[in-house]
């Protein structure tokens, strides 16, 4: 039996993939080129954004004509989208076979081997992906979940309604998975959760902090990289700054969500937090590690966003000035206050002249932020081919900006890299072949 999964969203949909494909290889299937060669179908959806909504209907499609083409053939929709729509999914689409949300991965095995394999749906959180079997995209670098849910109220977020209240993974769990990747040659781990900083908190009998985390993993021999996504800024506390500067495997790299630079649309956004306090996060954070490459998430055309509040954002961009930032037109979603508003909605036409002044200086600041890497040596985590010359490596450094280089080093390997030129998405460099990282 082959499979053939199709991922939308983020790198929590990422992580739970690997997860399905490790799951599925251990029942014995194994991977299909292409949708056509598999006898199973899935889909790991997102609900985030309008745009994977409508790239999903659009493959759906397809699999609806490759369910008629053959009807043995099995089709399955999970994460964030099935869990939104969990009470509709096999009304509008009878073609699926099985839906789960993303608290029921491991289901899906027990969905396979049953007798019925048509219209079962699952949608309960029992339990993290990061107990299942998996298979990572590459044996060097892996995700590790820390915790799932999200206690926040953002009024324009549908992840507590998809994903539920925060549920943290006891500590114990966690390090010993991360001992167990290491020993499989991981070199690097990331650390998903839908706001990681807030980690620990509900554990009981006692309590744990993501600081604490993040020392007691920095110990384990042989973990070489750190990271985490994503933080919330009103979570974003001094001991975890401080690890930045003091944990020698953590990276110097902080992806810290803005949504907006007005303090009316952030209330209105139901962020928590105001545009000074998110400007003493980021000075606190400079102060402790100068060199730190920050990046963001902003919303463009919120309900009510005026073209002053815009020009607050543009304004806080200009002065944090960071190294890349991930640019949306605000999408409405089913169930969320936002989605309710009648007045002050932006036209379609202006969100998106908002968006390409808001991309333009983005690229600019990243652009000259980048030019500070230039003439330095950096260290380079090796990924593989370049995408854009066979002839030459793609990597990534510890400020997470992606490098092509000439050079010798292989896959998982740790090079040293003289950067010669950059740009606001890329640096290029050649390895330094008589000095290597590791």
């Amino acid at each position: 039996m082959r499979y053939h999964v199709t991922t939308f969203g983020c790198q929590m949909n990422e992580h739970d993939s690997e997860h399905m494909r490790g799951m599925l290889e251990s029942l014995g299937y194994e991977p299909a080129p292409q949708r056509s060669d598999a006898d199973l179908i899935l889909f790991n959806t997102c609900s985030i954004r309008e745009t994977a909504d409508n790239r999903l209907i659009a493959h759906l499609g397809e699999a609806k004509r490759l369910k008629r083409e053959d009807p043995t053939r099995v089709i399955g929709v999970g994460g964030c989208w099935a869990q939104s729509i969990k009470e509709e999914v096999f009304a509008r689409f009878p073609f699926v076979d099985v839906a789960f949300g993303p608290g029921q991965v491991h289901r899906l095995a027990e969905f396979l081997a049953s007798d019925s394999l048509s219209a079962q749906g699952y949608f309960e959180f029992e339990g993290f992906t990061g107990e299942l079997p998996e298979k990572r995209s590459r044996s060097f670098q892996a995700w590790l979940q820390i915790s799932v849910g999200c206690n926040c109220a953002c009024s324009y977020c549908i992840v507590p309604s998809t994903r539920g209240r925060e549920v943290s993974r006891p500590i114990a769990d966690l390090l010993e998975q991360a001992q167990r990747m290491v020993g499989d040659g991981v070199r690097e781990i990331t650390l998903l959760g839908q706001n990681v900083n807030s980690y620990g908190r509900d554990l009981r009998p006692s309590r744990a902090s993501f600081a604490q985390l993040l020392g007691e993993l920095d110990a384990i021999d042989g973990l070489d990289r750190i990271r985490y996504t994503s933080p919330h800024p009103k979570d974003m506390r001094e001991d975890v700054i401080r690890a930045h500067a003091e944990l020698p495997s953590l990276c110097e790299h902080i992806h810290l969500p803005l949504q907006s630079g007005s303090s009316r649309v952030l209330r209105a956004m139901r962020r928590t937090y105001d545009r000074e306090r998110y400007l003493d996060r980021v000075a606190l954070i400079r102060e402790r590690v100068p060199d730190v490459a920050l990046t963001t998430d902003i919303i463009v055309g919120f309900p009510g966003e005026s073209e002053a509040e815009f020009e607050d954002t543009l304004s806080l961009v200009e002065q944090v000035s960071y190294d890349g930032a991930f640019t949306f037109l605000f999408s409405p979603r089913r169930g969320t206050e936002a989605a309710l508003a009648t007045e002050g909605i932006v036209p379609h036409a202006e969100k998106v002249a908002r968006l390409e002044r808001l991309v333009e200086l983005v690229q600019r600041c990243a652009r000259e932020r980048a030019q500070r890497f230039v003439g330095r040596t950096v260290e380079v985590l090796v990924e593989g081919t370049s995408r854009t010359d066979p002839d030459r490596l793609r990597g990534r450094t510890r400020h997470n900006k992606v490098i092509n280089f000439s050079g010798l080093a292989r896959p998982g390997e740790l090079a040293l890299v003289d950067v010669h030129s950059a740009t606001s998405q890329t640096l290029a460099g050649e390895e330094r072949l008589l000095a290597r990282a590791g």
